[in-house]
C-alpha cells in the first residue's frame, strides 16, 4: 500500500514538474523568460538577443520588449507591460489624457494631452475595456486609424453643481453621464489615440472641477468617485488596459506558404486576427504550450491530471491529443462515468456477444451481396451500352471518323452519362419541343455550352449505315443559316443527336403564337425569307451530297437572338445522290406544306422543298397559318386562298394588316409572284432554290422605281395565276387536298418548340 501511495505522489510530482518546465520554456533558448513582476515572456515576444544563437528573441519588431529596472516595456518606449497571454491579450499601463483650466489666463483651458498607441499589431480589446470621460464640461475621443481612414467613438460628461453629481450617483449608480460617462469600445480599433476636450465652461464649476480626463481602462479596474472631479482619478496618471495582439500582417491562408510563417509546432493551428491584421497561433485541441516554438505544443496528460471522464484513472489510456476509457480483461462496459463504468462479466453477456456477432455477420453478408449485385448491374449496364453502340453503328462511325482528313469538322461522340448529366437525367421540365421524329431537350454540357439534345425514334437496323452516313454529312454542314449538328450518342437504344442551341424560338411562334407577328416589319420578314432560302439552296446544290429537307415550314425555321434564320429539324431529310430522284414508300411531311406532286407520285425531289418554301413565303405575307380548321372551308388551305385572291386581283386584301405601305408595295407584289411560282403543281415548272434565293436577294437590293410598269407586273401575275389555276384544275385540286389530309392523319408532325 505504501509503495502504491509513493507511486501516486511521484506521478503528481512529475506532472507538476512537466507543467513548470512548460511554463519556463515559453521563450526562445538563451532569451530572458521574465522581467520583474512579469513571470513569463512568451515567444513571439522577446527581450534583446539570444545568448545561444545571437538572433533576436522576438519574431518581429512590433513584438520587441525592453526590460529596464525590472520593468517590462514595449519596444524602447514607456508603455509598461504587466502581463502577456498566448491567448492573444496583453495587460499594459497607459497614460490618461488631461485637459485643465489655465488659471493665469482666466477661462481658457490648457490643450488636452494626446495619448496614442500606434502599433498596428495591437488593437484595443472591445470586450475587456471601457472608454471613460470625467469632468463637468468634458468630452473625449477614442480614434482609430486604418488604411488612411479614421473612425472614432467617445462620450460627453456634464454637471452644474457637486450636489447634482452626488444625487445622480445615489439614484443611478456610478458613471452614468453626470460628472462621468463611459461607453463600450467598438471592435477592430488599432493605431489608437485618446484626447480630452473642454467646453470652456469652468465658470459655474470652478469651485470643484478644474480638469477633465479621458482614458481607456480594463473592466473592473476603475470606480468613479465625486472626489475625482477635484483631483486625478487614478494614481500616477496611468490606467490598466487590455490590448489584443497578432503576428504578421496577412491572413493565415496567405502566410502558410511563407518562410516566416509563425506557427512552428507540429500540433499548432492558425486563426485569423479578430481585428483584421495578421494572425495568431494556438495548440490544437488536446495539446498545450507555445505554438510559436518548434516543439512548443505538448500532449495534455488527461489521465494523470484528472482531466478525463473515465470511472477510474486506471481505466484511462492516453492518446495523441486526447484519451480513451477502457475496461481491463475480465470486466465489461465502456469505462466512462456516464456509461456506468466497468463491471464483472455476466453469463448472459456471452449470449449477447453471439447474437451481436451473428447480427454483424448477417449485415456484412447483406452488404457483400448488395455490392456484388451493384457490380453485376454496372457490368450489365456497360454491356448494354456496348450493345447499343454497335447496334446503332458506333463502330462504323468511329472507322469513318478516323479516315476524315478535316479534323475541324469531326463529329463528337458523346457518352450516355454526359448527356444524362447535361439534361438532369432527361428531366421533363427541360423539354423544349416534341415532334413526329423525336423529343428535344435543352442541355448544358460540362464546358457550360448550351445545346439541344434530340431523342429520336427507333432507328431501322437495316438503315444503320445510311443513318451513320447522314450523321457525318450533316455534321459537316457549316452554314450560318443551318442549325449545326455537333455530334451524337449511340450508347442508348434510341440514338441521341446533339445540335447547337438557338434561343429565340421559331418563326411560327413569332408569327402566330406570341402576338408579335404584326410587329415583325416587312424588311425583317424579307431578310428571314432570304436567309432560309439561302440555307435550302446550300443543302440542295452546295453540300457534298444533296440534301432534301422534306419538312420545310415556319416551325422548322429557328431565330437566334439577332433574329437570324436557321433551318432546323432534319428528321425527315434524305441524302440524294446527284441526278437521282428518291422514291419513298411513305409520304412524310406537315399538313398544308406538302407538295401535291410528291403526294401523288411518292417521288421526292428538291422541288418538293421549293413548294413548301412557297407556303412559308405566303405565311410571311399573310400572317396566317398554312392550314386551319378554324377558317371557312374554302379558306382552310392558305395556298388555295392566296392563289385565288391573287387571281381575282385581291392580293392586298390577304396581306397582313399593318404590313403594307407605299414603299414596300412593289416588293410585296414581287414576293407574292415568286411564291405563286413556287406553288405550281408541276415540279419542273417551279424555280430551283438557288433561283429563289437570287430573286429574293434582288428584291432586297432593288429600290422603289417610280418608272416601273405596275401593269406589267399585274399582267405577269395574271398569266402566272392562269397557268397555276389550269394545273390545279387538271390535277383535281380538291381530290388532292383530301388525299393530303388523309395521308397525314398518322404522320402529321407536331411543331418543335424553342431552341431545337
Amino acid at each position: 500500500m505504501r509503495l502504491k501511495e509513493m507511486q501516486k505522489q511521484l506521478t503528481r510530482l512529475t506532472v507538476v514538474l512537466l507543467m513548470a518546465v512548460a511554463a519556463a520554456s515559453q521563450a526562445l533558448p538563451g532569451c530572458p523568460n521574465s522581467c520583474g513582476s512579469v513571470s513569463s515572456i512568451p515567444y513571439p515576444f522577446g527581450v534583446g538577443n539570444s545568448s545561444v544563437s545571437g538572433k533576436n528573441c522576438f519574431l518581429e519588431s512590433d513584438l520587441e520588449l525592453t526590460c529596464r529596472n525590472s520593468t517590462l516595456y514595449h519596444g524602447d518606449g514607456n508603455v509598461e507591460i504587466l502581463n502577456i497571454s498566448l491567448a492573444g491579450k496583453i495587460d499594459m499601463l497607459s497614460y490618461i489624457s488631461v485637459v485643465c483650466k489655465n488659471k493665469s489666463l482666466g477661462k481658457d483651458e490648457t490643450p488636452g494631452d494626446y495619448v496614442s498607441l500606434t502599433t498596428p499589431a495591437f488593437a484595443i480589446s472591445s470586450e475587456d475595456n471601457k472608454f471613460v470621460t470625467i469632468g463637468c464640461d468634458t468630452y473625449g475621443y477614442l480614434s482609430s486609424f486604418w488604411n488612411g481612414t479614421q473612425s472614432s467613438t467617445g462620450c460627453l460628461s456634464r454637471c452644474d453643481t457637486l450636489e447634482s453629481v452626488e444625487r445622480s450617483m445615489q439614484r443611478s449608480g456610478n458613471c452614468t453621464g453626470t460628472g462621468c460617462c463611459q461607453v463600450d469600445i467598438p471592435p477592430r480599433m488599432n493605431n489608437i489615440s485618446v484626447e480630452a476636450f473642454s467646453f470652456n465652461n469652468f465658470n459655474s464649476t470652478s469651485d470643484f472641477n478644474d480638469c477633465g480626463y479621458s482614458f481607456v481602462v480594463k473592466n473592473g479596474n476603475y470606480t468613479f468617485s465625486v472626489d475625482h472631479l477635484s483631483g486625478a482619478p487614478v494614481n500616477n496618471n496611468m490606467t490598466t488596459l487590455v490590448v489584443e495582439w497578432s503576428v504578421g500582417s496577412d491572413t493565415c491562408e496567405a502566410s502558410m506558404l511563407r518562410a516566416d510563417y509563425a506557427c512552428k509546432s507540429n500540433y499548432s493551428e492558425c486563426e485569423n486576427s479578430t481585428f483584421e491584421y495578421g494572425y495568431r497561433c494556438k495548440c490544437k485541441q488536446g495539446f498545450q504550450g507555445n505554438a510559436y516554438l518548434l516543439d512548443g505544443c505538448e500532449d495534455i496528460p488527461e489521465c494523470s491530471s484528472n482531466k478525463h471522464n473515465c470511472d477510474s484513472k486506471d481505466h484511462c489510456r492516453e492518446t495523441p491529443g486526447s484519451f480513451e476509457c477502457f475496461c481491463p480483461v475480465g470486466l465489461i462496459g465502456n469505462g466512462t462515468k456516464e456509461g456506468g463504468g466497468c463491471h464483472p462479466r455476466q453469463p448472459a453477456d456471452a449470449f449477447k456477444k453471439i447474437v451481436i456477432g451473428a447480427g454483424a455477420g448477417l449485415i456484412a453478408l447483406f452488404i457483400g451481396i448488395s455490392w456484388l449485385y451493384l457490380m453485376y448491374q454496372k457490368r450489365k449496364s456497360i454491356k448494354l451500352k456496348q450493345k447499343f453502340f454497335q447496334q446503332n453503328g458506333g463502330i462504323i462511325l468511329r472507322q469513318q471518323l478516323s479516315t476524315e482528313e478535316d479534323s475541324s469538322q469531326t463529329t463528337t461522340i458523346f457518352s450516355a452519362e454526359q448527356l444524362k448529366k447535361a439534361t438532369k437525367n432527361f428531366d421533363e421540365s427541360l423539354i423544349i419541343g416534341k415532334g413526329g421524329y423525336g423529343t428535344v431537350f435543352k442541355g448544358v454540357l460540362s464546358n457550360n455550352k448550351v445545346v439541344a439534345i434530340k431523342k429520336s425514334k427507333i432507328v431501322d437496323q437495316s438503315q444503320v449505315e445510311q443513318f451513320i452516313n447522314e450523321v457525318i454529312i450533316l455534321s459537316q454542314i457549316n452554314h450560318r443559316n443551318v442549325v449545326k449538328l455537333l455530334g451524337c450518342c449511340l450508347e442508348t437504344e434510341v440514338p441521341l443527336l446533339v445540335y447547337e442551341f438557338v434561343n429565340n424560338g421559331t418563326l411560327y411562334d413569332y408569327l402566330h403564337n406570341q402576338g408579335q407577328g404584326v410587329n415583325v416589319s416587312w424588311k425583317t420578314r424579307l431578310r428571314i425569307a432570304t436567309e432560309a432560302a439561302a440555307a435550302l439552296s446550300y443543302l440542295h446544290s452546295e453540300a457534298c451530297i444533296p440534301i432534301i429537307h422534306r419538312d420545310v415550314k415556319t416551325a422548322n425555321i429557328l431565330l437566334d437572338d439577332t433574329y437570324t434564320a436557321k433551318v432546323s429539324d432534319f428528321g425527315a431529310s434524305r441524302l440524294v445522290p446527284i441526278d437521282h430522284t428518291e422514291i419513298t414508300t411513305i409520304v412524310q411531311g406537315t399538313l398544308g406544306y406538302l407538295d401535291p406532286e410528291y403526294m401523288q407520285s411518292s417521288q421526292l425531289t428538291e422541288k418538293s422543298d421549293v413548294y413548301s418554301f412557297g407556303v412559308v413565303l405566303v405565311e410571311l405575307l399573310t400572317g396566317e397559318k398554312a392550314f386551319s380548321f378554324s377558317r371557312a372551308e374554302e379558306q382552310r388551305s392558305l395556298t388555295v386562298h392566296f392563289l385565288c385572291s391573287l387571281k381575282e386581283d385581291r392580293l392586298f386584301d390577304v396581306i397582313q394588316v399593318g404590313l403594307l405601305d407605299e414603299e414596300n408595295q412593289q416588293e410585296i407584289m414581287q414576293v407574292a409572284i415568286l411564291a405563286a411560282r413556287c406553288l405550281r403543281l408541276i415540279g419542273e415548272e417551279r424555280p430551283s432554290m438557288k433561283e429563289v434565293t437570287m430573286e429574293l436577294e434582288g428584291i432586297k437590293l432593288t429600290k422603289k422605281d417610280p418608272g416601273i410598269n405596275t401593269d406589267k407586273i399585274c399582267n405577269e401575275s395574271q398569266y402566272l395565276l392562269r397557268e397555276t389555276q389550269n394545273s390545279y384544275e387538271h390535277g383535281d385540286t380538291s381530290s388532292q387536298q383530301n388525299t393530303e389530309y388523309d395521308s397525314l392523319r398518322e404522320h402529321e408532325v407536331i411543331d418543335f418548340g424553342n431552341g431545337r
